[in-house]
């Protein structure tokens, strides 16, 4: 039988939020970050908030923050408006079917919804996902200024601190050997005391990745991720069977179908798991459990979110029973402004995942005000050419 608590109102709008430096990887230079919040009011007064997130406008795949938005605005709202709030599984199983594709805005609803559920039941939202067997996750760094000393140095102080002790490297750029010079210097300047991992995001071919498999893992590099296009499924299966450190896929995996594909291939070590790639959060929780199924080790991985995607992926990640390779949930750490009302807690080369109903967390309303794209100030400014990037 239907409830009568129903979705009154979707609204989504875009931040753009500065980061603390440039952001450098193989397909775009990050300086700053876009994100779409998704907002439902419901009839019984219970708001719900998720996240669309991307890289680099349409640099990293077929979803950009604007078309994110107008998807929202356009498919998904009429579809939401009026829906019964309490069946959120039945409301996007009805998604499913009216429209294709859009994983990025589907996360961001599905998100939304179950943050609004879970305020309903008073639970957090990894109880509405089989239930946390952890309350802290490991959270890696990325060092992506491009620079050995720099990367270095910062390094070097989040070890200091104890925000973070593994670390991950863009490369793909630059001609090979100078790409493994630079992580074996990192490397080295850090020993034991940290694991460091690569991320080449497709730049390299085949034949360039055999030797660079080899050469990283010489320098005492503990995984490389994505190293060649995602569509190259024979491709990652004979990089991973030389089984000289691990590969992780990460731009091929788009939902469980997807996970299928490439576990039956063998073409994966590790799978980077990503509530936004993978069309939300049921849909990750699907590919994890193909991942498990096959002894395919998982990482938390992260499209750079703001608060509360990153929120939502930790609420799924809690739920997870091995995670060998700890996560990247660190977007919020590369913004210069919060956009939460309050902070998340990392500490102890680790996030705390918050423990309150639904994600658990609310936005500040003075850094939306600020950053959002659609405020009259900011338009005006905008529409005016005076602000860049």
């Amino acid at each position: 039988m239907a409830s009568s608590i129903t979705i009154d109102s979707v609204e989504a709008f875009i931040l753009d939020v500065p980061t603390i430096r440039p952001h450098v990887l193989s397909v775009a230079t990050m300086r700053s970050q876009a994100m779409v919040i998704v907002r439902l009011v419901c009839s019984d007064g219970v708001e719900g908030i998720g996240e669309g997130t991307t890289i680099g406008g349409l640099s990293y795949g077929a979803e950009s923050p604007e078309g994110i938005k107008l998807a929202v605005d356009t498919y998904f709202a009429p579809v939401l408006t009026g829906a019964d709030a309490t069946r959120p599984a039945a409301i996007m199983a009805r998604l499913r079917r009216e429209i294709a594709a859009n994983h990025f805005a589907r996360n961001a609803v599905e998100t939304a919804l179950l943050d609004a559920q879970g305020k309903r039941l008073g639970v957090p939202v990894s109880e509405l996902l089989g239930g946390r067997v952890r309350d802290r996750l490991p959270v890696l760094w990325t060092l992506a200024s491009g620079d050995t000393a720099r990367d270095i140095e910062e390094a070097e102080a989040m070890l200091a601190s104890r925000r973070h002790d593994a670390f991950k490297l863009k490369i793909g750029k630059r001609p090979l050997e100078a790409d493994v010079a630079h992580a074996a210097a990192i490397k080295k300047a850090l020993g034991d005391r940290a694991s460091v991992r690569v991320d080449v995001n497709q730049a390299w071919s085949e034949v360039t990745a055999k030797r660079g498999l080899a050469m990283l893992a010489d320098a005492g590099v503990d995984l490389v991720e994505q190293p060649i296009r995602a569509s190259s499924l024979s491709g990652m299966a004979r990089l991973t069977a030389m089984g000289r450190l691990a590969v992780m896929a990460d731009e091929a995996l788009y939902g469980p179908e997807t996970g299928f594909a490439y576990a039956a291939a063998g073409a994966a070590d590790v799978f980077a798991i990503k509530i936004a790639q993978a069309g939300g959060l049921t849909a990750a929780r699907g590919l994890a459990a193909i991942a498990e199924a096959a002894g395919v080790a998982l990482y938390g991985g992260t499209m750079l979110e703001g608060g509360v995607g990153t929120v939502a992926s930790a609420q799924l990640f809690a739920t997870f029973a091995d995670l060998a390779f700890g996560t990247e949930l660190f977007g919020p750490l590369l913004l210069t402004e919060e956009v939460l009302a309050q902070p998340l807690d990392y500490s102890d080369y680790s996030l705390a995942v918050p423990d309150g109903p639904g994600l658990g967390i609310a936005l500040n309303p003075d850094a939306v005000a600020a950053f959002r794209r659609d405020a009259p100030a900011r338009t005006t400014v905008l529409l005016s050419g005076q602000a860049k990037g």
